[in-house]
């Protein structure tokens, strides 16, 4: 950053081949955090040239499971060292308030630590019966090879460790590559790999690091048949060109594309006691679509309530909504930052007058703050828009901005159907004092992550993913480790005889 090289390829932080750089740009103010390299598909190339070369040495995927376990514990160690450094990158990089920045980190390190403790306990090896005493029947996990790892830039250092922490614990090498609009965090990050890797020798292109356009190293990363997986987290049109091109080399690929989350309120919400009564469901609806101005993945960005509360409930979120303190993320009076850029912000208006044209009615928000200190900043005001449909593209199109639309229901089995009715299935939440019901709706939604009474929280030791077009695979958990891993199947006869099948 800021005249350092920033690409590490092959063990060596260099600099792009071409000189290639890009502005790093602070959405809070418009300001330039950084100048980094910006990486040529040559450098790509090359990176994933480094990667293959490493894994074919055997090395590193012949390292004891011990000492990457061990590697991975001393890698969340520093994590909690440089903490504060580390999200200082991230709010400077994508706007979030520190106070989010610092659970990042705080969610980076736990990410590690569960992967230490799992590869540590759980071994690479299952002994199958077969029903011969002669027969030594094994199934063992070996790594799956060179892996391409592509970060979003919402959460790039948290995403990143999603992928990067099980590809090491696995065995694997890798290519890392986060979006070129937040890269400074993962830069930082890998900087702080490089000293964990000195004090265990991790042999030179287990990690590599390119940083820049999609675009422009997309091909170069994943239609190369040196790459054995490709794990991306972003968009759908870009997750869809990835599967296209990695399938040429019939490449494994895991994507999680996003989605059009629906957050489901009965009206007996009214009734409950304390933890998940009325200001319980207001406070979770508000934070599930307003939390990093609604640059969440998982975000509830469609509330589905009830008809009979729905006027008293969406004045009472929008009352709140109408209060959040937006500003630099660096000022611990904000609640909320600015979306990550101009050009992310176009999208979000583009968006509104969408809805708008469509016959939503506008209940709050829809426009840039009126306040002089955040005119340089990318802000846009959190935005509620009631009597939406299905028919309408903002209730089916991924916003990934500060928008909140309202449908309502009358029974039970509308609002299932609604809550299933989108392409993406990446998360829901469901708000009712009838456990009974509650289980009966967390069953028939169709995502990949279902909250009952609560909504945004996840555990390093329990699957992400989405059903249909939130794409497909698994983040995190014991299968976030096997998406790293290929199993083999070893039958060893110990006490050989011909089978006699030919008789001449």
């Amino acid at each position: 950053m800021d005249g350092e090289p920033d690409l590490y390829i092959a063990g060596t932080w260099r600099h792009a081949s071409d000189g290639g750089t890009r502005d790093i740009i602070n959405p809070a103010d418009g300001s330039v955090a950084a100048v980094v390299d910006e990486a040529t598909p040559g450098d790509a190339r090359e990176a994933v040239a480094a990667a293959r070369a490493s894994f074919d040495d055997g090395a590193w995927r012949a390292t004891p499971i011990a000492e990457r376990a061990a590697l991975l514990e001393r890698i969340a160690d520093l994590l909690q060292r440089d903490k504060e450094e580390l999200a200082t990158l991230e709010t400077r990089d994508t706007g979030k308030t520190l106070a989010e920045s610092r659970i990042d980190i705080d969610d980076v390190t736990s990410v590690f630590r569960y992967y230490a403790k799992l590869v540590g306990a759980d071994g690479d090896c299952r002994v199958v019966d077969v029903g011969d005493p002669a027969v030594i029947s094994r199934v063992i996990r070996e790594p799956i090879g060179v892996c391409v790892l592509i970060a979003p830039w919402n959460y790039p250092l948290l995403q990143m460790s999603w992928k990067i922490a099980p590809a090491l614990g696995a065995g694997c090498t890798m290519v890392a590559k986060p979006s070129e609009v937040t890269p400074l965090s993962t830069i930082a990050f890998v900087h702080l790999l490089e000293e964990a890797f000195q004090e265990f020798a991790v042999p030179a292109g287990v990690v590599n690091l390119v940083q820049g356009s999609g675009a422009v190293l997309g091909e170069a990363l994943t239609a190369s048949a040196d790459v054995d997986f490709i794990s991306f987290t972003g968009g759908l049109a870009t997750g869809q060109t990835i599967s296209k091109t990695a399938a040429d080399n019939v490449t494994k690929v895991a994507v999680e594309l996003g989605g059009k989350n629906p957050h489901i309120v009965f009206a007996d919400v009214r009734g409950t006691g304390d933890g998940d009564g009325w200001d319980a469901a207001v406070d979770h609806v508000l934070t599930g679509v307003f939390l990093h101005s609604g640059q969440v993945c998982s975000a509830g960005t469609r509330l589905i309530v009830e008809e009979s509360i729905a006027d008293e409930f969406v004045a009472a979120v929008a009352a709140r909504a109408a209060k959040i303190t937006m500003g630099d993320g660096m000022n611990p009076a904000s609640e909320t930052g600015p979306l990550v850029s101009e050009q992310h912000r176009a999208k979000v208006e583009a968006y509104v007058e969408l809805g708008i044209s469509e016959g939503a009615t506008l209940i709050t928000g829809g426009a840039r703050p009126t306040d002089p200190a955040l005119a340089k900043g990318s802000f846009y005001l959190p935005t509620i828009f009631d009597r939406c449909d299905r028919s309408m593209r903002i209730v089916q199109e991924e916003t990934f901005g500060p928008i909140l639309t309202v449908e309502r229901f009358t029974t039970e089995a509308e609002a299932i159907a609604l809550g299933n009715d989108t392409e993406y299935g990446l998360a829901a939440g469901v708000r009712t004092s009838d456990m009974a019901r509650g289980e009966r709706v967390v069953r028939a939604l169709r995502h990949g992550t279902v909250w009952l009474n609560d909504f945004g929280y996840y555990t390093a030791s329990a699957e992400w993913g989405g059903f249909g077009k939130s794409g497909n695979g698994r983040e995190l958990g014991p299968t976030g480790l096997a998406e790293y891993q290929e199993t083999k199947h070893i039958w060893h006869n110990t006490a050989p005889t011909a089978a006699g099948w030919f008789k001449n």
